[in-house]
């Protein structure tokens, strides 16, 4: 998986390409851990594989946010990532944009 930010005035944009599966949490994890704004918006465009290790990842990043008074938002899911977040009912708990200009736009 291939991981690419951008920095924004008050938050961090993180693009990822490929399988996001246990393979690819550690890096994620560090990748989170060395973060020092507490938004964050991921592109999911380039994602056609997530596993439960991935959603793991999620949750803790998601928690990692808010505990910084942040948000994490997800965008541009592919179909077959989107049926995961559904179906674990994690779209509940991380808002999820159609496109990354939406999602930058609702941290404002």
């Amino acid at each position: 998986m291939e991981l690419k930010s951008r920095k924004h005035p008050n938050l961090t944009v993180l693009a990822l390409s490929g399988r996001f599966d246990s393979s690819e949490s550690a890096r994620m994890n560090a990748w989170f851990e060395e973060q020092t704004t507490a938004n964050v918006v991921i592109n999911l465009a380039d994602v056609n594989f997530v596993d439960s290790s991935a959603l793991a990842v999620m949750v803790k990043a998601m928690k990692r946010c808010r505990g910084q008074k942040g948000e994490l938002l997800l965008c541009n899911l592919q179909q077959t990532v989107r049926v995961i977040f559904e179906l674990t009912r994690l779209d509940k708990a991380i808002s999820i944009y159609d496109t990354e200009a939406e999602a930058i736009k609702a941290i404002g």
